[in-house]
């Protein structure tokens, strides 16, 4: 490569780049491409290729050991007409009531009553506390509160230890209250989370300007719409990502706990794939299932992205 240079005397002057530059750049690329080759072959390997098949077997009747049939679009159509897969779609469309916007408006509550508190002592205990069930293993989390909503577990016992046996139930057994008894356990699990989240981001807010509002005379309400909402925005939007699609892709809380039953009434799309593939032989149906969740998934993951607050110089 050669660089041309006009003179002020109208002369030209021709000098080349070096070789050696040339080269060096060249193995500088290719350093960082080897940095994330192994990065790059594990998500083709584990990710882009089983998704592309999982969409090529959703194209197929297929049991999981016989010849496959083709099926074309039938096992998409079958989401709709099928009124056991339509239901679990509507299932998690309920979950994310509990998983989500519960969790979000209880930690707001929470935030906005800790952020007129002068001083709260033990705040590290505090926020220890209500985030240890995202690292406590969802099994674990399953089996407890299958055993807290047991006939003879804790809410029933406690219940009728303040002499209310008249509301002791069959939660998990019950047609009208399986689902909600799931959802419930989706608030605790990530009312800790969103409030952490939120914590975080009203200690990024300038104590003066809650000070100012305190001198104002401004209330508890004013002061929460006035700066801890508005400053809060790009936290919501993370809780709100990470809460709708833990909902949306909700599997060993409803495994673990009611199988999908009693009947249809707790299923989710995630437990109809798990169900269809590996205990009806219908991986076709179940793949369908999987690729349409996925995009919907990532539809929605989209949407929530664009409330997200863009960074101001």
């Amino acid at each position: 490569m050669t660089v041309t240079t006009r003179l002020r005397s109208g002369e030209t002057r021709t000098a080349g780049v070096a070789p050696g530059r040339t080269r060096r750049r060249r193995v500088d690329s290719l350093k960082a491409f080897l940095y994330v080759a192994p990065a790059l072959a594990f998500s083709l390997i584990f990710l882009i290729v089983p998704t592309l098949q999982t969409a090529w077997y959703s194209l197929y009747d297929w049991n999981g050991l016989s010849a496959a049939t083709w099926a074309g679009v039938q096992n998409y159509i079958d989401i709709v007409q099928d009124e056991q897969l339509r239901d679990s779609f509507m299932h998690v469309g309920v979950l994310v009531v509990f998983y989500s916007f519960l969790p979000i408006a209880i930690a707001l509550l929470l935030t906005m009553v800790i952020s007129r508190a002068h001083a709260l002592r033990g705040m590290s205990f505090f926020r220890t506390v209500l985030f240890l069930p995202q690292v406590i293993a969802s099994v674990v989390i399953a089996t407890t509160w299958l055993a807290i909503y047991s006939p003879n577990g804790l809410l029933n016992t406690l219940l009728r230890a303040i002499g209310l046996d008249s509301l002791t139930h069959v939660w998990l057994g019950d047609f009208n209250t399986a689902l909600v008894s799931v959802g419930f356990v989706g608030t605790w699990l990530n009312v800790g989370l969103c409030l952490v989240l939120f914590l975080s981001g009203v200690g990024n807010v300038q104590p003066e300007l809650f000070e100012a509002a305190r001198l104002d005379g401004a209330s508890g309400l004013q002061e929460f719409f006035g700066i801890t909402l508005p400053a809060l925005r790009g936290q919501i939007t993370v809780a709100l990502t990470l809460t709708v699609v833990s909902s949306l892709k909700t599997f060993d809380l409803v495994y673990i706990t009611t199988r999908g039953g009693p009947g249809n009434s707790t299923s989710v799309p995630a437990f109809e794939a798990y169900n269809r593939a590996f205990n009806s032989g219908q991986v076709g149906s179940a793949a369908s299932v999987a690729v349409v969740l996925t995009i919907g998934i990532l539809l929605i993951t989209a949407l929530i992205g664009r409330l997200q607050p863009k960074d101001t110089e």
